[in-house]
């Protein structure tokens, strides 16, 4: 069974950093593509950050130059490193995985809040 747990949300203050994690469990890890999105209370869900089968890393422009998606295939650990925080970044950050060859991600996270203050 795929479980993705996220940790490493909370409160910080424009300006500053948090580093999300998701351990992954329940599959060949490197088998899977991997992507952090987010959603804001009244707005879509966005996807800010994702790897593609070659291993390179996509970003929204809305984070691009602050947010560095990176993986430990030993730890099956997905992060995201969040620098320079503004407060249009506030949201529910979700983890999620698919097999590289499709299109929509089918395994998530329960999420993690991320609030910043201005």
């Amino acid at each position: 069974q795929v479980q993705l747990v996220e940790s490493g949300g909370g409160s910080v203050q424009a300006g500053g950093s948090l580093r999300l994690s998701c351990a992954a469990s329940g599959y060949t890890y490197s088998n899977y593509c991997m992507g952090w999105f987010r959603q804001a209370p009244g707005k879509e869900r966005e996807r800010v950050a994702y790897i593609i089968s070659d291993g390179s890393a996509r970003y929204a422009d809305s984070v691009k130059g602050r947010f560095t998606i990176s993986r430990d295939t030993a730890k099956n650990t997905l992060y995201l490193q969040m620098n320079s925080l503004k407060p249009e970044d506030t949201a529910m950050y979700y983890c999620a995985a698919k097999r590289c060859y499709l299109s929509d991600y089918n395994y998530w996270g329960q999420g993690t809040q991320v609030t910043v203050s201005s």
